[in-house]
């Protein structure tokens, strides 16, 4: 179980949900089992009566259904300070590559270990940004494929949280190419 009460009032309190290995400074990573994007219970007690400012979710989303993907939206609109902001990222449904859509599919190739084996759906922008936009966020579109393939970026700080899988990081995403990208979103809650 997260802490949270233990951390100075004077400090953010920025939660990675769903980490896997991912660790950044001044993140705290957690775990499905520590933090449970369908558990409102796991919320309540992690947070209390001191919400959060910030959390950063790189695919994760695309492990559950829309409609839970729609109550985890609301669960982090309710933990989040006025102000506060969801970053996350999932694979794009238009993303042009052949490659890229064969292995981030539902189902995915693999063995039943294979991330992707989880996959309940592949987003497009405009789904996505429906799932936040719903549950009261304000929304912007970081990087994103439109219908024809074309790709957007929208500068973005690394500072507000880091998304690996992204044209700055991903190590696929190099000469001028770009193997590999995610749909990312920052949805904000309004003061």
């Amino acid at each position: 179980m997260i802490d949270i009460q233990s951390i100075p009032s004077t400090e953010p309190i920025r939660i990675i949900i769903g980490a896997g290995q991912q660790r950044w400074p001044g993140w705290i990573p957690t775990q499905k089992e520590e933090l449970d994007l369908l558990e409102p219970e796991d919320w309540g007690i992690t947070f209390r009566s001191r919400p959060a400012d910030a959390f950063l979710c790189e695919h994760v989303w695309e492990h559950l259904t829309e409609a839970q993907g729609r109550a985890a939206a609301k669960l982090c609109y309710k933990w989040l300070k006025p102000g506060g902001y969801l970053r996350r990222a999932v694979p794009d449904a238009n993303f042009p590559n052949a490659l890229y859509q064969k292995t981030t599919r539902v189902g995915g190739p693999g063995p039943s270990d294979h991330p992707a084996a989880d996959h309940k759906i592949v987003y497009d922008y405009r789904l996505f940004v429906d799932i936040f936009t719903r549950s009261g966020f304000n929304v912007d579109l970081l990087e994103y494929c439109d219908e024809n393939g074309r790709f957007h970026y929208h500068q973005w700080s690394l500072n507000d949280g880091p998304i690996y899988r992204s044209l700055l990081l991903d190590h696929r995403n190099q000469g001028g190419n770009i193997e590999s990208i995610s749909l990312i979103v920052d949805a904000r809650k309004l003061l």
